[in-house]
């Protein structure tokens, strides 16, 4: 999700969600250390539970960019094992790291004793020709030997040669029942099933298998799933409207703006609120063709939400 889950991403989806946990775009141990840490690792406190997803494999280095997140208040670090791209595996982190269960072990141990909150790893099932089975079984029981309990994993294969990032997301198939046989065999971890989960409705029926599900292109592409978590994942209250979450979106975005952060940085996250929905194609064309103007203010955005009003009322009347 790099380049996706900003802090503005993240402020608009807990407007329509309270309780999913959020993460952030993956940040490097070397950036947390040396880089703009306000920039990087800044985050509003209503985006809370939020935990931060580190990539790298130096001990000392991971240690202590966990060391900073926790300084920063977040509630979980999140060691990223399934990064299939060039430039993570230029940098020995990401999907690579499933080859060296060791190595992620021994950065677990040193994180975990630099930090009181929890430690996590997000892994692949395994890489290029390996076995996913062998790869992945091993890959966790060594870490968990280690002390680590909480695993998320995209249950596809990353292949680091041939395929894009883009196209490693779609093309290695999906194998949620490696992923159950893995929790069936260690209950006593708690096991994340992500990958390919479109809708609630596959949440649900994944859900009884497993400790939770991770949403990454279905909640960015169409956000509007996130009102129906908490009411049917979390059974708390009634599905968030889309309108009211937009209005409670609303004073963050005014804030922001005061603050010199440009329209577009906020409205580029917000493009597929109402897809499938009347008006949102003139929604979408009118953000991108507004937002993005210099001095561009929140009647942009409140103009292109009026345009779906409007078309849902004339389909009504």
């Amino acid at each position: 999700m790099m380049e996706w889950t900003d802090r503005h991403c993240r402020m608009f989806h807990r407007a329509l969600s309270g309780r999913a946990r959020l993460y952030t775009e993956m940040v490097t141990a070397n950036a947390v250390i040396h880089g703009d840490r306000e920039r990087l690792l800044g985050f509003d406190a209503r985006e809370h539970p939020l935990a931060l997803q580190l990539g790298g494999s130096d001990l000392a280095l991971m240690a202590k960019a966990a060391e900073i997140a926790q300084g920063f208040g977040y509630a979980e670090v999140n060691i990223n094992c399934g990064c299939p791209s060039d430039r993570v595996q230029s940098g020995f982190f990401g999907a690579c790291l499933m080859r060296e269960p060791e190595l992620v072990a021994k950065c677990y141990k040193a994180m975990s004793q630099a930090v009181d909150i929890p430690v996590t790893v997000k892994c692949r099932i395994g890489v290029d020709e390996d076995d996913p089975r062998a790869s992945l079984f091993t890959f966790v029981e060594t870490i968990a030997e280690a002390g680590c309990t909480i695993f998320c994993v995209h249950a596809r294969k990353a292949w680091l040669k041939g395929l894009s990032p883009k196209e490693n997301r779609d093309v290695p198939p999906l194998d949620y029942d490696l992923v159950a046989d893995l929790k069936a065999a260690r209950p006593d971890l708690v096991i994340t099933l992500n990958g390919g989960l479109a809708t609630l409705e596959d949440c649900q029926r994944e859900l009884p298998r497993f400790d939770g599900v991770m949403l990454g292109r279905a909640a960015y592409q169409t956000p509007a799933l996130l009102g129906a978590v908490d009411s049917l994942l979390f059974g708390e209250g009634q599905p968030v409207n889309v309108f009211d979450a937009l209005d409670r979106y609303k004073p963050y975005m005014h804030d922001q703006l005061a603050n010199g952060i440009p329209l577009h940085a906020m409205t580029r996250h917000m493009l597929g609120i109402f897809a499938g929905r009347p008006g949102a194609r003139a929604y979408r064309r009118h953000i991108s063709e507004n937002a993005t103007t210099h001095g561009a203010g929140l009647s942009v955005f409140e103009d292109a939400v009026d345009l779906v009003r409007q078309a849902e009322a004339q389909l009504s009347a």
